[in-house]
């Protein structure tokens, strides 16, 4: 979901590492989270993260149901998925299908395309107007949790349409005022798409090189990206709004120590 044209916007992230040593308290967590029967949504199950998040949700069986809201009903054949739930929507006419996002509560939002893909207008349309409306029928529906996937260098003041849409949805779902919003904001995702970008694939190899000298500001594994989506929903911030850049992205979404 970037673009690889802005993926060299600031070469060091202002973000900490604190996130770095919670995995080992995960699975008291994840048994803690269970028991609260909580039920949850996913936003671009379609797309590359919205692929893996929903594995990492269902195999580590946190929630009592997961729904799937989309523009189409996806095709499972594995048994894992066989209690998943779809609500195909009209992203064009949102209002029209508040009750798919009653009574959860947690929503995780992956929707996104490119200015290459659908132009600006479009872009816009789907990153800004379909991500903001969804976040406030979840909220107008009963959701606490928020959790949006994002962009390194997001900023609404930018003079980059992608990032400055991006930081514009970020603002405006802050102000919405659910009781938790973490935003997350990795850099170059690294994951083999099923979608032919050229471009994106030479950013790629460019950046599993650096990664394999040891530096991790501008990458991330798109597994590590939905890893900690998911146990950060186990966690209790201090604050209602948080952000997460690339590092603690990375410090969350490390396996576990064995």
């Amino acid at each position: 979901m970037k673009q690889t044209g802005i993926v060299l916007y600031h070469l060091e992230d202002p973000g900490s590492t604190k996130y770095d040593s919670m995995a080992e308290d995960m699975k008291t967590l994840e048994e803690n989270f269970r028991e609260e029967n909580k039920s949850c949504f996913i936003l671009g199950a379609s797309g590359e993260t919205g692929k893996l998040l929903l594995r990492e949700v269902l195999e580590r069986n946190i929630f009592s149901r997961v729904t799937l809201i989309g523009r189409r009903k996806l095709t499972f054949e594995e048994e894992t998925y066989k209690n998943v739930v779809q609500e195909v929507v009209d992203f064009e006419k949102l209002d029209d299908y508040a009750a798919a996002f009653q009574g959860h509560d947690v929503g995780y939002c992956c929707l996104g395309t490119t200015r290459a893909k659908v132009g600006a207008d479009g872009f816009i349309r789907v990153d800004h107007d379909y991500v903001l409306k969804s976040a406030e029928l979840a909220k107008s529906g009963g959701c606490t949790q928020f959790h949006l996937e994002s962009s390194r260098g997001a900023d609404k003041n930018s003079s980059f349409l992608y990032l400055k849409v991006k930081g514009q949805v970020e603002s405006e779902i802050e102000a919405l005022g659910f009781d938790r919003f973490a935003v997350y904001r990795p850099g170059v995702l690294l994951v083999d798409r099923q979608e032919s970008r050229p471009a994106e694939w030479l950013a790629r190899k460019f950046f599993c090189a650096l990664s394999t000298l040891g530096s991790n500001s501008m990458s991330v594994p798109i597994q590590m990206v939905v890893k900690a989506m998911v146990s950060n929903t186990l966690l209790q911030p201090e604050n209602k709004t948080e952000i997460l850049e690339n590092k603690d992205i990375i410090g969350l979404g490390k396996p576990a120590e064995k």
